[in-house]
């Protein structure tokens, strides 16, 4: 549903976008992440015909951007970052313009959509009040009623829960949930945990190049240069430190809070069954064994820090 290929941009010399390929099947739910100047919002406005690429090539469900970029639209739901609004009118007179500028000609359609956006965005509370008197959060809540008022097959979403605090925040991941079924959805975001939480796939682009691509679990694995067991023994605390350091492939053994132990290995060794068979010969109990992967952050750190 979103495919592309060696998209490049530059901006007086420098490419903010450099090659960047990736294709989105259908009822995917996709996280783009960066820091910022990465190259997200200018990818993201590639392929919402906002801006012409210098190189490469977009589809939107089959749809060529740069040749059709009118019927791309009529596909397309899009947040921008910067999220244009029309100040002096109201919340619902702002939905029924944006309505028919979709193309929602038909009045009676049109207001069963607004009153559709409204209640699944959250929007009750400010009818009858103006976009310039409403705050960032319901601002931010306005910008993705607009993007899904004409019911999109794609939605592609630059920092959705920007500005919004952590009940709208869950009520966005919410609004997510419900539209993925049938959505196909590209969401750029800096927080972390909410990619996780909403997204089956991330790619992850630094200096305009993608670094990542997959499943946070997935990429976790594959960057990984160790493997983390956290163990917890019952019996003599250094007697368990010094047979958990004498494993074979055992690289270092810390002790943490309430007597547990963080034991390291070489990626690729798994150590969860020779810690089973040591508390066996010791008649230690085992009250707790963790294998840890790194988390989302960790690995966004490791890609995007600067070399």
């Amino acid at each position: 549903m979103i495919l592309a290929q060696n998209l490049t941009k530059r901006f007086g010399g420098r490419a903010a976008v450099d090659h960047v390929s990736f294709d989105i099947p259908q009822g995917q739910v996709v996280g783009f992440l960066g820091p910022n100047g990465a190259g997200k919002t200018t990818t993201m406005r590639l392929l919402t015909a906002y801006l012409p690429a210098d190189e490469g090539h977009a589809e939107l469900a089959g749809l060529d951007v740069a040749e059709q970029p009118l019927a791309v639209r009529r596909r397309l739901g899009y947040l921008p970052e910067d999220n244009p609004l029309w100040e002096d009118l109201e919340l619902t007179e702002a939905l029924h313009f944006v309505g028919r500028l979709r193309g929602l000609g038909d009045d009676g359609l049109r207001a069963a959509r607004v009153r559709a956006v409204v209640k699944s965005c959250g929007l009750r509370r400010e009818v009858g009040s103006k976009v310039g008197e409403l705050s960032k959060g319901f601002r931010q809540r306005l910008g993705l009623a607009a993007a899904i008022i004409h019911d999109p097959e794609i939605l592609i979403l630059d920092e959705p829960t920007s500005g919004l605090d952590p009940n709208q925040v869950l009520e966005v991941r919410g609004l997510i949930g419900e539209l993925r079924a049938r959505k196909t959805m590209l969401i750029s975001t800096h927080i972390l945990p909410e990619a996780t939480a909403t997204c089956d796939r991330v790619i992850i682009i630094n200096a305009g190049r993608i670094v990542a691509d997959g499943a946070p679990a997935d990429l976790a694995g594959d960057l990984a240069d160790q493997n983390r067991l956290h163990v917890e023994l019952k019996g003599p605390a250094d007697d368990i430190r010094r047979a958990l350091a004498g494993l074979p492939g055992a690289a270092r053994v810390e002790g943490e809070e309430g007597g547990s132990f963080l034991l390291e290995s070489a990626a690729g060794t798994d150590l969860r069954e020779e810690v089973f068979h040591l508390a066996v010969r010791h008649s230690w109990p085992i009250l707790s064994l963790r294998q840890e992967r790194l988390s989302l952050e960790e690995v966004f750190r490791a890609l995007t820090q600067e070399r």
